[in-house]
């Protein structure tokens, strides 16, 4: 965000003389916290960082950027929208935001996890996979996004065999519970609609009880999470699937990280804990070993520095520009001059808020962006898969997109690269409750259970059945007389032509 943000202070097409500031707040991925942060950045307590100089006044804030997580943001975003302030999240996903009635002011520059979920179910239907267990996230982005998928699936003739709820807090009891159940279970396949701590935690268990060979799909959350595609959890996630926010270049970004000194920016707390982490040293004397704030962070190798897959942090880049341009927009006046009478103070927001809304622009890749009347960006992801390269390193290698503007059917763009499975057959697994019937047989539902699982009874004498999903055998009189019946309009069409 500061990049973006001292970026567009340097340009001259893009708010010509006007500085942007910021000021910045942890939420640590709690409520309390979020909407403390965003009392403290209404009320414009203190003063508002600039990358030139201090800004004079107190601060105004006309839009606020974040929060990571769905129930963060739900609680933000029902503030701050009191108040007619823009709320634009580049991470949460929840379908919920997307309502326009309790979420007034809000935007995102991530896709909303109704596209997802459906998109999901169709995946499985794609591979043929009409048994699966799922697994969720306790909170907002589990609970919504799996719901949505389980309606879908169920329209999609996919029957679920169990649906576990995992979450970090939890006790170690009930994630050895949910262990339990995949192990007990015979679904092959596993959706997981799940935040990446929560499988991290799930995965710790996993990996200490051997569980290994199950297909995964998952949620964008997780799947394309380098914290979480460790080599210990390959042998868990191996030939995992699932959907990533397109990954996106930034030009300029690494050479503006690796240009970063504690000494540079004053008050910045969290770089200097970074920075005593990266090089194991510490800016209080007494300390072994000092850091002097001159240590080359070229020579680092860590998240911090590797800008491999910028998905989500590109969707920060272009949260921080549709602010820009609508603030650009709206003092430039360029499309109703209404908005623009009244610049006071007090009603900016509102003014930002009304600009937000019609912003359509292209970044450098030639992306463009803009949001729908719910405040939503179009909805397309990138199809990956969990490979192990030559190096031994977790790689998210593309196997297709999908796009939710194109038309039903053809939404699904699968590339030529092959898939890696779980398992070691090379193949894709199977995962069904009861295999299909063969000729001669017919289908006959279990009690109490869903139906995908049934029988395969012999059809009755003088009854056929030449259909592998076929449910009811049909009398073998009745098929000779409909053919004959067929043979008499076939010549009589015949003559009469």
């Amino acid at each position: 965000m500061i990049f973006a943000i001292e970026q567009i202070n340097s340009r001259t097409d893009i708010l010509p003389k006007v500085s942007l500031g910021y000021k910045i707040y942890d939420a640590c991925s709690t409520v309390s916290l979020a909407i403390k942060a965003a009392m403290a950045l209404m009320s414009g307590a203190g003063e508002a960082q600039s990358s030139t100089l201090p800004c004079s006044q107190q601060s105004s804030i006309h839009a606020i950027i974040g929060e990571s997580s769905s129930s963060t943001t739900i609680s933000i975003a029902t503030l701050v929208g009191q108040f007619n302030i823009p709320v634009i999240s580049h991470f949460a996903t929840c379908a919920c935001l997307s309502n326009r009635k309790q979420f007034p002011t809000f935007f995102r520059t991530i896709p909303s996890d109704y596209y997802q979920s459906r998109a999901l179910a169709q995946l499985v239907k794609h591979f043929g996979w009409t048994w699966v267990g799922t697994i969720r996230s306790d909170n907002d982005y589990g609970n919504s996004g799996m719901a949505t998928f389980r309606k879908t699936a169920e329209q999609e003739g996919i029957c679920i065999e169990y649906s576990e709820v995992i979450y970090r807090t939890n006790p170690r009891e009930k994630f050895l519970k949910t262990v339990e159940v995949i192990k007990m279970s015979s679904a092959k396949t596993i959706v997981s609609f799940a935040s990446l701590i929560d499988v991290e935690f799930l995965a710790k268990e996993l990996l200490l009880q051997n569980v290994t060979g199950l297909q995964w799909v998952g949620s964008e959350s997780w799947v394309s999470a380098k914290n979480v595609a460790t080599k210990e959890n390959y042998r868990i996630f191996k030939g995992a699937i699932g959907f990533s926010i397109a990954n996106a270049g930034i030009p300029g970004l690494k050479e503006f990280l690796l240009s970063v000194r504690p000494s540079s920016t004053p008050g910045n707390t969290g770089l200097i804990k970074l920075w005593e982490d990266m090089f194991d040293c510490s800016f209080n004397a007494s300390n072994s070993k000092t850091c002097t704030g001159l240590e080359d962070l070229q020579q680092v190798s860590n998240l911090y520095t590797d800008v491999s897959e910028l998905g989500i942090t590109y969707n920060v880049y272009k949260a921080v520009y549709a602010v820009a341009y609508a603030v650009h927009n709206l003092l430039a006046c360029q499309d109703n001059q209404e908005l623009c009478i009244a610049k006071q103070k007090d009603t900016l927001p509102l003014q930002v808020l009304q600009y937000m809304k019609k912003v359509n622009f292209s970044v450098s890749n030639g992306d463009y962006v803009n949001f729908d009347i719910n405040g939503d960006p179009p909805a397309r992801y990138e199809l990956v898969n969990w490979q192990l390269s030559i190096n031994g390193i977790t790689e998210f290698v593309n196997i297709g997109f999908y796009d939710a503007s194109l038309s039903e059917g053809k939404q699904f763009i699968m590339n030529n690269n092959s898939i890696v499975w779980a398992g070691d057959y090379g193949q894709i697994p199977k995962s069904v409750c009861s295999e299909n019937c063969h000729p001669g047989t017919r289908k006959a539902t279990q009690k109490g259970k869903p139906v995908c699982c049934f029988d395969c009874l012999p059809c009755a004498e003088g009854e056929i059945s030449n259909s592998t999903v076929s449910i009811h055998a049909i009398r073998r009189d009745a098929v000779l007389a409909f053919c004959c019946k067929l043979q008499v309009r076939v010549k009589t069409t015949q003559l009469l032509w």
